[in-house]
């Protein structure tokens, strides 16, 4: 068995854990850390604050999942300040060895390894994911993660992708009216300006203009709150359109993937899973036109799992180890 470092950076929190991998399994995590990436001047000093939590020195082994692609000399997090420098880090974190993926890609990673409990229903058949064929798993958090995963014989493929940022696509003449509010802050609309912690704020705003509203100052989180509780009914209504959209949008994402399973997981994902199933999700999901009998045919799952990206980070490793 070996002992490692799992670390998942986000682009509000960074999470970090000791793991145990063998036989291209994760075995052993042991409770995460979270850091605020606002409150550390670089990944190497949250690292460093994370290594004097512990009773010992830390692995000499890491596998490292970040908000961005992981192509290129230099690293740029889309929501997060910090630079990572690839070539650096077995210097700087005094590492032997360090797997590197995308944050999704280590979801996706989850997602293959994790046990069947670990998913509950969202829409569709009451049946497990395939264990053939293609999974689609997407998530709103800071931002729009998106990628899929190829089963085959036993084996399995990931494949990260930027597909949060695909185009906006509305339906309906209120989401009309969301596009064109948008496109007056953003040269162009992508779903992520939706579908993201900010994102709520953006359809917030966009309705407010809609009904010739002022809008209220207030942080994110005290809006994300609201939504949550009904106490604005503004903000309700935004959270509505978040969830229509989520239901779009994953329906498009397993359309352009062929996707035999869909997979919702990020940290908003996470937190709406017991609302998706009587939001509209599985209708929007559903909804595309010729393809409606086969939509419905798919089982769309969240993943429960507490620290997804942690664990993913440590499977990434551990098939890479085999």
């Amino acid at each position: 068995m070996t002992g490692i470092v799992a670390v998942d950076i986000g682009g509000t929190h960074a999470r970090f854990a000791l793991a145990t991998v063998e036989g291209g399994r994760v075995v052993a995590m042991a409770p995460p850390v979270t850091l605020k990436t606002a409150e550390h001047a670089s990944f190497q000093t949250a690292w460093e604050a994370f290594g004097a939590m512990q009773a010992g020195p830390l692995p000499r082994l890491a596998s490292i999942a970040v908000a961005c692609p992981t192509q290129g000399e230099v690293l740029k997090l889309t929501n997060n300040p910090w630079v990572i420098r690839p070539a650096l880090i077995p210097e700087k974190l005094h590492l032997d060895r360090f797997t590197l993926v995308n944050d999704f890609e280590a979801i996706a990673h989850a997602v293959a390894q994790a046990p069947a409990d670990a998913f509950g229903p969202l829409a569709g058949p009451d049946a497990p994911l395939p264990a053939r064929g293609t999974i689609t798993i997407l998530g709103p958090g800071t931002g729009l993660g998106v990628a899929s995963l190829l089963r085959q014989e036993g084996r399995y493929h990931v494949l990260p992708s930027e597909g949060g940022h695909v185009d906006f696509a509305p339906l309906d003449t209120i989401e009309d009216a969301i596009l064109a509010h948008l496109r007056r802050a953003f040269r162009r609309v992508s779903v992520e300006r939706l579908l993201s912690g900010p994102g709520l704020e953006n359809i917030y705003t966009a309705l407010a203009a809609l009904e010739g509203r002022a809008v209220p100052s207030r942080d994110n989180r005290a809006l994300w709150t609201a939504a949550m509780d009904g106490s604005d009914s503004l903000a309700a209504a935004a959270l509505d359109r978040f969830m229509l959209t989520l239901g779009s949008v994953a329906g498009d994402l397993a359309l352009a993937h062929g996707a035999a399973g869909v997979v919702v997981a990020g940290g908003l994902g996470q937190r709406l899973a017991g609302r998706l199933p009587g939001s509209g999700f599985a209708e929007r999901f559903a909804a595309k036109g010729r393809f409606e009998s086969r939509m419905a045919q798919i089982p769309v799952r969240t993943i429960m799992l507490a620290e997804p990206g942690l664990y993913g980070a440590a499977a990434a490793f551990a098939v890479e180890a085999v």
